[in-house]
C-alpha cells in the first residue's frame, strides 16, 4: 500500500501549504472562490460544470494535504508509477 500512495509524499508540504493558501483565498475581492463554491455547494446551486471545475480547482491542494495525512505510512518511499 506504501508504494501506491508514494507520490502523494513526492512535493514537500511546504509547497502543498502554499498552494492551499494561495488557491484558497484567491481572488480575494469581493470573496475567495473557495467560499463561494462552498456557500453555492451548501444551497445546491453549485450546477454549472465550470462552478464545479472551480471548486476543484481552488480545493485541489486541501485534498492533496488531506491525503498524505491519512496516508503516513507511505511517508518517505517517493515513488513514481513509470519512473
Amino acid at each position: 500500500m506504501s508504494t501506491l500512495f508514494g507520490w502523494l509524499h513526492c512535493p514537500p508540504m511546504g509547497m502543498l501549504i502554499a498552494a492551499a493558501l494561495f488557491l484558497g483565498v484567491m481572488p480575494i475581492v469581493p470573496e475567495p472562490h473557495l467560499v463561494e463554491k462552498l456557500r453555492m455547494l451548501i444551497h445546491g446551486t453549485l450546477v454549472k460544470p465550470i462552478d464545479i471545475f472551480d471548486l476543484f480547482w481552488h480545493s485541489w491542494p486541501l485534498l492533496w494535504i488531506a491525503l498524505r495525512l491519512l496516508t503516513p505510512d507511505a511517508a518517505g518511499h517517493c515513488s513514481i508509477p513509470g519512473r
